[in-house]
């Protein structure tokens, strides 16, 4: 259940939200990235994922991230991720404009997939396939999305 927008945004203003990033690589070790529809980070590539819902469990957010993000309903849990750790995300607009911030606690988890035919168009509005070398050096990719490749080459 999603919230009114003036609730939602009086939340955005005055809490953290608490997300779930997926960093889905293929059987070559790309990295999927979409290409965002909405504020923050509208226009930049950035990995899959999205908000854990209120009384949500972690391992239910994941299950429908899967679901809603990548199509997958294949049984595929949060167990058979990898998680790569915390992470926090600070932006100076939001889903509403740019009167108010954002920020985000984010779990970050890998997860290696062999086909990908469902993808969801509603967060992102292009999708490609990048190598890490790429991702790292591409304008376009979101400073955040290369903290999770930065931190894994440490």
């Amino acid at each position: 259940m999603w919230l009114p927008d003036e609730t939602f945004k009086s939340v955005i203003q005055h809490t953290p939200l608490i997300s779930i990033d997926l960093i889905v690589r293929n059987e070559q070790g790309e990295v999927l990235l979409g290409k965002r529809v909405n504020a923050p980070a509208k226009g930049y590539w950035f990995v899959p994922g999205g908000r854990v819902r209120k009384n949500e469990t972690l391992d239910d957010a994941f299950v429908r991230l899967i679901k809603e993000e990548l199509g997958i309903e294949s049984g595929m849990t949060r167990a058979d991720a990898k998680f790569l750790g915390v992470y926090e995300h600070f932006y100076d607009d939001c889903v509403f404009g740019d009167e108010v911030s954002t920020h985000y606690i984010v779990l970050g988890y890998e997860i290696k997939i062999n086909s990908l035919k469902n993808l969801s168009f509603t967060q992102h509005f292009e999708y490609k396939l990048l190598n890490e070398d790429l991702l790292l050096i591409d304008e376009f990719v979101n400073k955040y999305t290369k903290k999770y490749f930065i931190n894994l080459k440490d």
